[in-house]
């Protein structure tokens, strides 16, 4: 079962309000590149189209933020570069994904280059809407197939996720957890009680708890980060599982995890109880609900408003979740806490 947790690749956020701030992104994208041992010419790429996107922004929105996370499929790193605006959105989006069309008095690459330079390349943009661009680089000579292909070949679910702290912390209180095989999954979500270190301590210790044992029920999984958590100041937890063999989907919660499967056309909210985990756990009750080919689940922190709805941002839903996440945080973040917002959906809901 591969497992992925949110403190072994820390996402981090670079904010663009003037052309300084360009170069700044740019030498933290290759900066990573470099610690993931990527060779010359993709990191240059990457560093090209991190330019790209951060100059668009600012000539068409103004200001925006692009939000770098590594990767990792097998023995191979990447890296994923989401670049988030709420300018004024793509009027004509095919045009401007045409190689060589760049309006922005950039290095003129285009969205189309962009996409032909990326791995895996997303894009979500409506007049009103802003713009928001997923893309991910892995070294040349990591595989004849890159890791993105042979994840999409081999998972039954794509997922993607922003875990990122509150403007003054240096490390997120939020955490989370994937675990999945063939036939199925284990999410969790975590929110340490307050900010900082001693909040980052708990949720990531949820985190460790549930990646030991992934495969156990997620009412058992929530008891068992219960007992884990009691030395420290505790925390807000969800565990969903889901069991594709039966398409199913079983949900147990305490704090304010919110927690939303949108399946069948129908969106459900899921059923968290009050408490804290580590320290004051009334009750433990799971939920079950349907899981099926277009199911899609959307779990986060209090740090992201819960007033939002997909059907607001028409074709969203078809896109990487990855980009969805991006969407909702740039949106729906409260600005004043940790944020976490981690989106899975079955394997057939995107194709790149």
């Amino acid at each position: 079962m591969e497992t992925v947790l949110a403190a072994e690749y820390r996402q981090t956020c670079h904010p663009l309000g003037d052309s300084s701030q360009v170069a700044a992104v740019r030498r933290a994208a290759v900066d990573l590149c470099t610690q993931l041992g990527f060779d010359e010419t993709t990191a240059g790429e990457a560093a090209i189209a991190v330019t790209e996107a951060a100059t668009n922004i600012l000539k068409h929105a103004g200001h925006g933020e692009i939000v770098l996370r590594p990767l990792r499929h097998g023995e191979h790193h990447g890296i994923e570069i989401l670049a988030l605006d709420r300018g004024p959105g793509i009027a004509n989006l095919a045009a401007s994904m045409a190689d060589g069309r760049s309006t922005a008095g950039s290095y003129g690459v285009g969205l189309g280059a962009m996409r032909r330079l990326a791995a895996d390349f997303d894009i979500y943009s409506a007049p009103g809407r802003g713009t928001a661009v997923m893309m991910t680089f892995w070294p040349r000579a990591a595989t004849a197939v890159t890791p993105d292909e042979a994840a999409r070949q081999a998972a039954p679910l794509h997922w993607g996720a922003v875990c990122l702290p509150m403007r003054g912390e240096h490390v997120s209180g939020d955490s989370w957890a994937l675990a999945l095989d063939a036939t199925s999954a284990t999410l969790l979500v975590a929110d340490g009680l307050g900010h900082g270190p001693l909040a980052a301590q708990a949720s990531e210790l949820a985190a460790l708890t549930v990646a030991r044992a992934p495969d156990l029920p997620a009412g058992v999984l929530l008891d068992d980060v219960h007992a884990a958590l009691r030395p420290t100041r505790g925390a807000a937890v969800a565990v969903a599982r889901i069991d594709m063999l039966r398409d199913t989907l079983t949900f147990a919660g305490v704090g304010n995890i919110a927690a939303h499967l949108i399946c069948r056309g129908e969106r459900r909210q899921l059923v968290s109880h009050n408490g804290i985990v580590g320290s004051n756990v009334r009750k433990v009750q799971e939920f079950d609900a349907p899981w099926g080919e277009d199911a899609l689940l959307v779990l986060h922190s209090d740090g992201l408003n819960t007033r939002w709805h997909l059907e607001d941002y028409p074709g969203l839903v078809a896109c990487h979740p990855a980009l969805i996440a991006g969407v909702l945080y740039r949106d729906c973040g409260r600005g004043r806490d940790d944020v976490t917002v981690v989106v899975l959906r079955d394997r057939q809901g995107w194709q790149s």
